[in-house]
């Protein structure tokens, strides 16, 4: 399964099995963990087997089961919530890969010090919960292409299918407040596409564009555009 394919598998789960991965899956995870940092010059950071953060009150209920999460942190920059979105959800695709599920975790948890590591200038912006779940989640009503872009007849086909794969990017409340522009083509014969987040007084959009971001280029292609 490739990262593409991930796209349309994947869905949030919060409710998961008490149920050990192999010791190459954790191999794995430790590695991609140490990829995506350097990469996304992050500071991701895998917790095996911890309970405390998804129990009590701060769970609301949400979350049954989990005990692992990478927790995402960077060095503050104005860029970094975006940065932590488009590599977390690498991270996320990638477990999806591996048969685990997942979810992003904004509040509905509890920060465990013993758990982690963090510097005077760095922060936790986010974590993301996964194992083998109970079920493999359920896929939510989406916007139309036509509401987050100028897709057209006279766009390209692979600013469509990047549209459509940044359809079904995870949001915060599912709230999808994200936009894409086509600008048309470069000099060098690249289209130009711009990339939006809108308002939301729930929060989160630079993260949920960044995962929108990634999504997009999985489905258009990244040798067929440029960022604006």
């Amino acid at each position: 399964m490739t990262l593409y394919d991930a796209i349309f598998e994947r869905h949030s789960v919060r409710d998961y099995l008490e149920q050990p991965f192999p010791r190459e899956i954790r191999y794995d995870l430790g590695e991609k963990a140490d990829d995506i940092s350097e990469e996304g010059d992050l500071n991701v950071q895998l917790v095996i087997g911890e309970k405390e953060a998804f129990s009590g009150i701060n769970s609301y209920g949400r979350f049954h089961g989990v005990q692992n999460y990478f927790i995402m942190i960077g060095r503050k920059s104005p860029d970094l919530d975006m940065r932590i979105g488009y590599y977390g959800e690498k991270l996320v695709l990638f477990l999806q890969t591996l048969g685990l599920n997942s979810c992003w975790v904004g509040m509905t948890y509890k920060k465990v010090p013993a758990a982690y590591r963090l510097c005077d200038d760095e922060k936790i912006v986010c974590v993301i919960a996964f194992g083998y779940g109970k079920t493999s989640g359920v896929r939510h009503r989406i916007k139309t292409a036509s509401q987050v872009s100028n897709a057209s007849e006279k766009t390209p086909k692979w600013f469509l299918k990047g549209v459509e794969a940044a359809l079904l990017a995870p949001t915060a409340l599912n709230q999808q407040k994200f936009s894409f522009e086509y600008m048309g083509e470069g000099e060098n014969g690249k289209g130009l596409v711009r990339a939006q987040r809108g308002f939301s007084i729930f929060g989160y959009t630079k993260i949920d564009l960044g995962i929108a971001m990634l999504h997009f280029e999985l489905g258009a292609g990244k040798d067929n555009f440029e960022w604006v």
